[in-house]
């Protein structure tokens, strides 16, 4: 896992002795063991890393108006119950717009006005609840809604 793993020197010597993983990726899951030996005594520690994931399909940039796929994926070992997306703090429901299904969100004709943050919610059989965010890029025209631009002439125009 080197180089994206670290133990922080100076904090060994006041007994912390975490592991610090920058960045996570999804085959960093699973049970992590630490084991100290300080004179004779051996003491261990177990840790279960769970990692969360956020894809987009097709993959950025999102163009306006293109179909777009965001899936969210946790290596939670239960069944997932519910998905549930926000967009800018806000739920979002399933319409004509947005598509809901296992873990994933469809958008069927992105605007600019869909770019910013999304949360994924993901509750599970025995209760957890995970969350992660994303930040969706699209690019397209953030102009007048009427495409005619008058300008006079011999100025410029935008």
């Amino acid at each position: 896992m080197r180089p994206r793993v670290s133990l922080q020197d100076s904090a060994l010597r006041n007994g912390n002795f975490s592991l610090r993983i920058s960045p996570v990726r999804s085959e960093d899951a699973g049970l992590y063991e630490a084991l100290v030996v300080h004179n004779t005594k051996v003491q261990s520690c177990h840790v279960e890393l769970g990692v969360i994931t956020v894809a987009l399909s097709p993959p950025s940039p999102v163009v306006e108006n293109e179909p777009l796929l965001l899936r969210c994926n946790s290596s939670h070992r239960a069944s997932l119950v519910e998905t549930c997306w926000f967009h800018s703090g806000h739920l979002v429901s399933t319409s004509r717009t947005f598509c809901s299904s296992h873990g994933g969100l469809s958008i069927l004709r992105p605007a600019m006005s869909d770019a910013g943050s999304w949360r994924c919610q993901l509750r599970y059989s025995d209760n957890e609840i995970i969350s992660a965010m994303y930040n969706l890029q699209i690019l397209g025209f953030d102009g007048p809604t009427n495409p005619v631009v008058y300008a006079a002439a011999g100025s410029a125009a935008d």
